[in-house]
C-alpha cells in the first residue's frame, strides 16, 4: 500500500503482487484511511515525508497492526513522473482512460506504489493489467469497530474465522472465490439495482439446484489462477504448477455450458468475461508430461510428439546401448573379428578393442587410438558420431526441454489478460453458488430492498448463532425500525437474556442484504443504510492508556459525528463505565440527539440497563420501548429470548449471579442491600425531567465579563437560609452514600423553583 497526503487529503493506492489487483482511492480523514488500513490489511506501507506529520500515530501501524511503514525519496512523488508512470505500464494516451481525472493524490500514489514494484521485483508487472479506482461513497461504510464487533470475518476473541460471518457465508471451492466473498462482507452495496442483479442470480441458481451442484463439483478441481498466472508472468512457475494450470483450464468448458441454463443480466455479464482458454489448455495437454518433476533443470519435462528434437535426443539416451550392440555386432560380421569389443572409458570414451591375435585383420578405416600390451584400441566415423550422440544428449535433452518449456510458459503469459478475466469470472459465479447454497440450507429468505428507510424484519435469526446452536434451538424475533415513529428502540432487560444478540442480528441481516445475499429470516424488507455503527463492548487498553469509558465515549463520539439520518446505530449499553447518574446522564443526553430529526434522526437499537431510560417513550415521538422477556419461577429464572413490547423494570442481576454460582451468603446480603436502594429509587424523579429543546434551536449563551457581575450575600433569600440551618442539623454520618445524594438533588430542586 502506498499513501500519500497532500493537502488535507490522503491518496491510498493497494496491490496484491500475488493476484494482480490494484486499487486507487481518495479520503478526507484520519478515521477513513484506518478503515481502509483495517480492510485491506496491508503488511507494507510506502508514503510521502508529509505523511508523517499528518498526525497519523505510525507507531501504532507499526507495533500494534504489524505493518512496515517506510518514507520514499520525494521524487518518486513528482506530477510529472507519475503521470509519466501510470500512461506507460497502462499503454494509454491519457489519464481519462484510467478514470483517475478526480484523483489527484490517488494518481501519485499509485505511480509511486509501481516504481517501488518495478524497483523491488524486477520485473515488468505484466500481471498487473488494471487499476481500479474506488469511491468509498459507492460502498456502505463500516469502520474497524464496527468491523470487529460484528465478527464479519474473524471473531473478536480467538481472531478466528470459525464463528464469523464469513465463516457462515464461504462455502467457496476456490482460493478466488473466498477472496471476493470476502470483499462482498467488507463491502456491502448502497445501489439498489447492484444488489437486486445479485439477488436475481443467487434466486436463479437455488431454482436450478443440479445446475448449482454440478458447478459445484467443477469448480471444486480448479486452482488459484490469479496466482498461478503471477508466478507464470513474473517466470517462476516450474512444471507442476503448469500441470495444476491445465487441470484447472479443462473444467473451464462444462461451467460456461452450465452457465446457459442462467438466465439474468449478471449472470449474461459473467458469461462475456468468460474465456474457456481452450487453446491455452491444448498447449499445455500436448507439451508438459502429466507427472513432471518440480525443477524445470532436471528435464522429462516435454512429452513424446511434441518436438522432433526432443524425441530424437530421448531415443538417444535410452536407447544407446541397443545402438551399440548393434554396431558391435556389424563390426565382427563385417571383419571377422570374433572378439572384438565397443568398451568405454571416461579417458577416451567409447572405442572398438581388438587383441593381438587379430589385429591383422583390422581394416583400413579403423584409427588407432591406444595400443596396450596384448591389444589395440580403435575408433571409427562411425563409432564417433554414436558416441557424440550418446553422451551429449542427456544434457543436450535437458537444455532443449528447458528452453522449450520457457516458450510454452512465456506463451501463456502473453495471455495474461484473458486469463485473469476468467479468473475474476470463475471467482464471482463461486461467491454466488456459495450464497445460493448457504440460502437453500439456512432456510434463509429472499429481502425486500427499498429506499425509503423502513427495516421490517419477520422472524429474524442471528446467523452466526443459530450455526452454533444444536437441535433449531435459536429463538426468532422481529424487528421494525422507520425514519419517523419508530426511529429508536430502546431495549432493556437482564443480562444473558440476548439483547446483544438480537441488536447484531439485525445488523448483519441488513448487511447480508446489502451483499446481495439472502438473509435468516421469514421475511425481510430492508431500506438501504449508508454505514452502520456499532458500540458494543469494550475493555481497557492499557497500551494506549485508555480506560474502558474512555474507549466507549471514543466510539461513541465517532458515532454521533459521522453518521447520518440514514445510517444504522447499535448501541450496547452506553454509560455503564462510569458512576450511575454520570452514565445515566450522558445515555439519556445521547438518545435526546440521536432522536432529534434536525440532528441526527439515525434508526437506532439501543440496549441498557438504565431502566430510567424507558421514561423517553413518552416524552420523545420516535423513541418505543422493548424488553426481553423473562419467566421466574421462584428466586430462579428462565430466559425466553423473545423481544416483546414494554420496558423491563428490572435487571434480574441477583438471578444471573446465581446462574453464574456466586456463593449464597453474597446473593442473600445483596438482596437485602438492594431492597434498601429500591426505597430510595431515581425513577421518580426521572419522570420529572423535561426534554431540551434541539441543541440547534437554544439561545446561543451570552458571553459575560467579571465586570457585569454585582457582590451578591451568601444566603440571598429566605429558602436558602432554611437549606443551610436543615444542613446544620444533618447527620450526615448515617446516611447512605445513595441517600446523601438523592437529599443533595432534592435540596438543589428546591433552589431551582425559588
Amino acid at each position: 500500500m502506498c499513501i500519500v497526503y497532500i493537502g488535507d487529503k490522503y491518496g491510498i493506492a493497494t496491490t496484491d503482487v500475488t493476484t494482480g489487483d490494484f486499487f486507487v482511492t481518495e479520503v478526507d480523514s484520519e478515521r477513513k484511511l484506518l478503515d481502509e488500513l483495517n480492510r485491506f490489511s496491508p503488511t507494507e506501507i510506502i508514503c510521502n515525508e508529509p505523511f508523517y506529520m499528518s498526525g497519523v500515530d505510525i507507531d501504532d501501524m507499526k507495533e500494534r497492526m504489524g505493518i512496515a511503514v517506510s518514507a520514499l525519496d520525494s521524487w518518486y512523488f513528482g506530477d510529472d513522473l507519475a503521470k509519466e508512470t501510470l500512461l506507460s505500464h497502462f499503454h494509454v494516451q491519457s489519464l481519462e482512460g484510467l478514470g483517475l481525472m478526480d484523483y489527484d493524490c490517488g494518481v501519485i500514489a499509485s505511480a509511486a506504489l509501481l516504481k517501488y514494484l518495478y524497483e523491488t521485483q524486477k520485473n515488468t508487472l505484466s500481471n498487473i493489467l488494471e487499476l481500479r479506482p474506488y469511491s468509498i461513497g459507492k460502498y456502505m461504510i463500516i469502520d474497524s469497530s464496527s468491523r470487529r464487533n460484528l465478527e464479519l470475518v474473524e471473531t473478536m476473541r480467538e481472531k478466528q474465522k470459525r464463528g464469523s460471518l464469513l465463516w457462515v457465508l464461504d462455502k467457496t471451492k476456490t482460493a478466488m472465490g473466498a477472496r471476493l466473498l470476502r470483499s462482498y462482507v467488507e463491502q456491502p452495496l448502497i445501489d439498489k439495482t447492484e444488489i437486486l442483479k445479485r439477488q436475481e442470480l443467487i434466486t436463479n441458481l437455488n431454482d436450478q439446484e443440479i445446475t448449482r451442484e454440478e458447478l459445484r463439483e467443477y469448480l471444486g478441481p480448479i486452482y488459484d489462477l490469479e496466482r498461478l498466472i503471477t508466478r507464470i508472468t513474473y517466470q517462476t512457475a516450474n512444471p507442476r504448477d503448469m500441470i495444476a494450470f491445465c487441470n484447472s483450464l479443462e473444467m473451464l468448458p462444462p461451467i460456461k455450458t452450465l452457465l446457459e441454463d442462467l438466465k439474468g443480466e449478471l449472470a449474461t455479464g459473467i458469461r462475456e468475461h468468460f474465456d474457456c482458454l481452450e487453446d491455452l489448455c491444448a498447449l499445455l495437454k500436448s507439451s508438459i508430461n502429466d507427472d513432471p518433476p518440480i525443477s524445470v533443470r532436471d528435464g522429462n519435462i516435454i512429452k513424446t510428439g511434441y518436438n522432433e528434437e526432443v524425441d530424437r535426443l530421448r531415443n538417444a539416451s535410452t536407447d544407446g546401448k541397443k545402438w551399440l550392440a548393434d554396431l558391435e555386432g556389424k563390426e565382427r560380421e563385417k571383419t571377422g573379428i570374433k572378439n572384438l569389443r565397443i568398451k568405454y572409458n571416461k579417458v577416451f570414451g567409447y572405442y572398438l578393442e581388438v587383441t593381438n591375435s587379430f589385429k591383422d585383420q583390422v581394416p583400413d578405416y579403423y584409427v588407432r587410438k591406444q595400443t596396450l600390451t596384448n591389444a589395440e584400441r580403435y575408433i571409427t566415423p562411425e563409432l564417433k558420431e554414436l558416441e557424440d550422440t550418446i553422451l551429449g544428449s542427456q544434457d543436450r535433452l535437458v537444455e532443449l526441454e528447458y528452453d522449450l518449456f520457457r516458450q510454452i510458459r512465456d506463451t501463456i503469459a502473453d495471455n495474461v489478460a484473458r486469463i485473469l478475466a476468467t479468473a475474476r469470472a470463475v471467482a464471482q459465479i463461486d461467491v454466488f453458488v456459495s450464497l445460493a447454497l448457504v440460502a437453500g440450507q439456512n432456510n434463509y429468505c429472499k429481502p425486500k430492498i427499498n429506499e425509503s428507510g423502513v427495516i421490517d424484519i419477520k422472524g429474524g435469526r442471528h446467523p452466526v448463532v443459530e450455526k452454533m446452536l444444536a437441535n433449531d434451538s435459536f429463538v426468532e424475533n422481529d424487528t421494525y425500525l422507520n425514519n419517523a415513529e419508530s426511529r429508536i428502540s430502546i431495549i432493556t432487560g437482564p443480562n444473558m437474556a440476548g439483547k446483544s444478540t438480537y441488536m447484531r442480528q439485525t445488523a448483519l441481516i441488513t448487511l447480508m442484504a446489502q451483499i446481495g445475499s439472502f438473509v435468516p429470516a421469514e421475511s425481510a424488507n430492508i431500506g438501504l443504510c449508508d454505514r452502520i455503527f456499532t458500540r458494543v463492548g469494550a475493555s481497557d487498553d492499557l497500551a494506549s492508556g485508555q480506560s474502558t469509558f474512555m474507549i466507549e465515549m471514543n466510539e461513541v463520539a465517532n458515532i454521533l459525528r459521522n453518521a447520518t439520518k440514514d445510517s444504522l446505530l447499535i448501541l450496547d449499553e452506553i454509560g455503564r463505565g462510569t458512576s450511575t447518574f454520570d452514565g445515566l446522564s450522558i445515555a439519556w443526553a445521547v438518545v435526546e440527539y440521536i432522536a432529534d430529526p434536525n440532528i441526527l434522526g439515525a434508526k437506532t437499537l439501543f440496549a441498557t440497563h438504565y431502566h430510567e431510560l424507558t421514561e423517553l417513550e413518552g416524552k420523545l415521538s420516535s423513541v418505543n420501548n422493548f424488553c426481553i422477556a423473562v419467566q421466574e419461577e421462584g428466586d430462579d429464572i428462565v430466559f425466553l429470548r423473545k423481544i416483546i413490547k414494554g420496558g423491563a423494570d428490572r435487571s434480574y442481576g441477583i438471578q444471573v449471579a446465581r446462574l453464574a454460582g456466586v456463593p449464597e451468603p453474597v446473593l442473600k446480603r445483596a438482596r437485602e442491600i438492594c431492597n434498601e436502594l429500591i426505597d430510595s429509587d431515581i425513577t421518580t424523579k426521572v419522570k420529572d425531567i423535561d426534554i431540551k429543546p434541539a441543541l440547534s434551536e437554544q439561545p446561543k449563551i451570552k458571553e459575560t465579563r467579571s465586570s457585569d457581575y454585582e457582590q451578591l450575600s451568601l444566603f440571598s433569600s429566605p429558602v436558602e437560609m432554611t437549606i443551610a440551618n436543615e444542613l446544620k442539623t444533618m447527620d450526615l454520618n448515617n446516611m447512605t452514600p445513595i441517600k446523601a445524594m438523592l437529599y443533595l438533588q432534592e435540596l438543589q430542586e428546591r433552589l431551582k423553583q425559588q
